[in-house]
């Protein structure tokens, strides 16, 4: 399918199906640390990005197929750019609602949040992602390079005026970049405004990924463990740290012989969305056989379908 991908597994929302809404990489950002590299149109313009009644029919499709009996625990919107901006996201959220019993989650940077139309869209969805990597001018500048249309106290109201409104959970991300956004005092800016919007969650991450900047660094995890403990003088929600600074994963599998060019085209389809590693692969596309996914690797890295990066000491394919 050309929208949607997946179910892949997400260790925060389960088997979750992929809905990609934009072409890469149209966004508001231009994130230091982004795994899908620069963005090439930076734009607050909200517009059909494409065809939202080819996304419906790939959905129809989908279902009606019955996902090929692959489990699905959650439908997320996402895209390699900022997903609010495709103007037929809400028809989208309402179509998915309509047709399914599963919660919708929308992954988005929460910069479009000022706008009422895109909040009122997002009304419709069980779980909503934002993201607030710093509450300060100079780091928010630095971290995201935000298109020009961005107004960094703007987005943030916006995102305090969706707490407030919506009915279903906001999981508010942080991504602290090592120099840039991660001192005291962005800290405590992070702090004051995560008081106002009040998430359901948060979920604290670092630069985990080869990024489209080299300079940009993982912090340390006591770093991590510190803005967890800023954060939580104003805040007695639920702090999750993403990133595994132990460098493990419990992922365990198998898939069969004959499956292998099948096998190796849904990993082809996953890593043009973001780089991972063989047991990041394993596991979320559930093969749990890592013998037969280093041999679908080592075949897509032969033919020249996908290429091995070196990140932070671990091998990411992409």
């Amino acid at each position: 399918m050309k929208y949607l991908f997946g179910p892949v597994f997400s260790r925060r929302l389960g088997h979750s199906l992929g809905i990609d809404l934009l072409p890469p990489k149209i966004c508001t950002f231009n994130c230091i640390y982004c795994e899908v590299g620069p963005t090439t149109e930076a734009t607050c313009e909200r517009r059909e990005y494409v065809p939202t009644g080819e996304i419906i029919a790939e959905i129809d499709q989908l279902l009606a197929s019955g996902a090929g009996g692959k489990p699905i625990d959650v439908f997320t919107l996402t895209a390699m750019g900022e997903p609010t901006l495709h103007s037929g996201l809400g028809r989208i959220i309402a179509h998915l609602k309509e047709k399914s019993d599963k919660p919708v989650a929308v992954l988005t940077n929460g910069s479009l949040f000022f706008d009422p139309e895109v909040r009122r869209e997002l009304q419709g969805a069980d779980i909503v992602i934002p993201s607030l990597d710093s509450a300060r001018q100079e780091s928010f500048e630095r971290v995201n390079q935000p298109a020009v249309c961005i107004n960094l106290a703007q987005l943030i109201e916006g995102l305090v005026s969706f707490g407030s409104e919506f009915q279903g959970e906001i999981w508010l991300e942080i991504l602290l970049v090592r120099g840039v956004n991660d001192s005291r005092a962005d800290l405590v800016a992070l702090r004051d405004a995560v008081a106002r919007i009040n998430p359901a969650r948060i979920q604290l991450n670092t630069v985990a990924r080869p990024p489209m900047d080299h300079s940009a660094g993982p912090v340390t995890q006591a770093k991590m463990d510190e803005a967890r403990a800023v954060i939580s003088e104003q805040y007695r929600g639920r702090i999750d740290i993403l990133v595994d600074f132990q460098g493990t994963n419990m992922m365990k599998g198998g898939r069969k012989e004959e499956l292998l060019e099948e096998l190796a085209t849904e990993i082809e389809a996953m890593l043009q969305r973001r780089p991972c590693t063989i047991e990041e692969i394993d596991k979320a596309l559930d093969i749990r056989d890592l013998e037969q996914t280093k041999k679908c690797i080592d075949m897509l890295v032969g033919t020249g379908r996908i290429e091995k990066r070196i990140h932070n000491n671990r091998e990411f394919y992409q």
